[in-house]
């Protein structure tokens, strides 16, 4: 069974440490009409904003290390 791609549509989406490094649209997402890939720094203060889309990046726990 193949993996169904989501739009970049969410506006609020939760992370988690498997998540890390974050990047704006993510690798579940679709390409063909989203953004140029962006890193956000979510891990600094539990949450980030992507400066293309306006997508709001929620932390769900901890970083972990090295993060």
């Amino acid at each position: 069974m193949t993996e169904q791609l989501k739009e970049n549509a969410a506006r609020v989406i939760e992370v988690t440490a498997k998540d890390l490094p974050l990047h704006c649209p993510m690798p579940d997402m679709v390409k063909w009409n989203s953004h140029p890939r962006v890193f956000l720094p979510v891990a600094k203060n539990g949450e980030a904003l992507c400066p293309y889309c306006g997508t709001l990046y929620k932390l769900n726990g901890p970083a972990g290390y090295g993060h």
